[in-house]
């Protein structure tokens, strides 16, 4: 399952989109460090479902008349301030927290309306855009501080004749994330002595930014766009690669409606009906959300997270089947799983995914859209039906 961590300083709303994503109960505080132990639970992204191309929606439990919400794991960590990576605040922690998640999404307080260390101010106050490049530093000097602390390793095992730079810097950054072919990438994108003795401080944190980058790519969640002054959202959006305008606040209400049949609303739709009796004073709350997710095509978290793993990291969503023709599993469940791969990912790679036993036996494909046998090297597209031949 891949891992998507909620990152920034206290206040920005983190736990309020985590809550929101999730659905579970934790603490939502106008104070630093609500979050004290980091909350871990399962959320979603969306995607169309296969199903749309046949004549029935299919039954699985992730899948709302043709809007499929694949697993992911959500973290929420104790909120970031300067110098945590020097162990300011619950610096270590937070990010010690992060050395498993694929991607991190940045929540930032559009509005300003708290300080760099997360303590309210007047809405307009503080300048967001500074948070943006903030986490990004402190996360980069943390891994630079790893690198620094465990350097003197590579230059002992330097000594050997049989050295390999490539494996001794995978062997020190595994714990972090990162593969051979992240350690590979970089060297060939980095100027630096042959000999680690001779590597500089210098060297190190280019290293350390360079694999960060890789391993643990941002999305920047402009949270609190519904009162952001007019400009805030356009200068974030200027200061990132990705940024997603969000009301945290707006999808926890939206979600809870949903729960009580108030309102008819999937995560991730542009728009919603109320279905149930409302007071005047929760239509006009309904209906600044809805002033909101029409500025900004949503409410922002679902569109986030969906950012994150579709367009950061190029994931794909495959499905495994047992029967071909019928779409299903042994047990006669129409699309019963979902797997989300890396752009690229093979039907062997599928069956890997499903069970290495399932891999280890693979012996041929059939795209179930096609109806054909495919190749082992096939690149499989989004929205993928296969049925893998295996003999375990």
């Amino acid at each position: 399952m891949l891992s998507l961590a909620l990152a920034g300083k206290p206040n920005a709303g983190k736990s309020t989109f985590y809550k929101a994503a999730t659905m579970a109960d934790v603490d939502v505080g106008n104070y630093p460090f609500t979050t004290i132990d980091a909350n871990r639970g399962v959320s979603h992204v969306r995607t169309e479902c296969p199903c749309l191309d046949r004549a029935e929606r299919c039954g699985d439990d992730n899948c709302r008349d043709g809007k499929r919400y694949v697993p992911v794991e959500l973290i929420d960590v104790a909120g970031l301030v300067p110098g945590a990576h020097e162990g300011r605040g619950l610096g270590n922690q937070f990010l010690d927290e992060l050395t498993n998640a694929d991607v991190i999404l940045n929540v930032v307080d559009a509005s300003g309306g708290t300080n760099e260390e997360g303590e309210p101010v007047e809405v307009g106050e503080h300048d967001p855009v500074e948070d943006v490049d903030f986490v990004e530093e402190e996360m980069d000097l943390w891994l630079a501080s790893i690198v620094s602390r465990n350097w003197e390793s590579v230059e002992r095992q330097s000594r050997s004749p049989d050295f390999d730079l490539d494996e001794a810097l995978v062997d020190m950054l595994t714990g972090v994330g990162a593969t051979e072919l992240d350690v590979a990438r970089t060297l060939r994108e980095l100027d630096y002595p042959e000999d680690p003795i001779a590597w500089t401080d210098e060297h190190r944190e280019a290293l350390a930014r360079q694999i960060r980058k890789r391993t643990k790519p941002i999305v920047v969640v402009a949270n609190k766009a519904d009162i952001a002054p007019e400009g805030n959202v356009e200068r974030l959006r200027e200061a990132a690669d990705i940024v997603i305008p969000a009301t945290a606040d707006g999808e926890l209400a939206l979600r809870k409606a949903a729960e009580a049949g108030v309102v008819d609303y999937d995560p991730g739709d542009t728009d919603f009906d109320i279905v149930g009796d409302v007071s005047d004073q929760q239509r006009q709350g309904l209906d600044r959300i809805r002033d909101v997710m029409a500025d900004y095509g949503g409410t922002g978290v679902q569109q986030a997270m969906d950012a994150a793993v579709y367009d950061l990291l190029d994931h794909i969503t495959a499905y495994p089947v047992q029967n071909d023709t019928k779409w299903t599993d042994g047990q006669g469940n129409v699309l019963p799983d979902a797997f989300l791969l890396p752009r690229g990912s093979t039907p062997k790679d599928l069956a890997y995914a499903v069970h290495s036993d399932i891999g280890e036996g693979y012996i041929h494909a059939v795209d179930a859209r096609e109806e054909r046998r495919i190749s082992d090297q096939t690149e499989l597209d989004e929205g993928a039906v296969i049925k893998i031949v295996s003999s375990n």
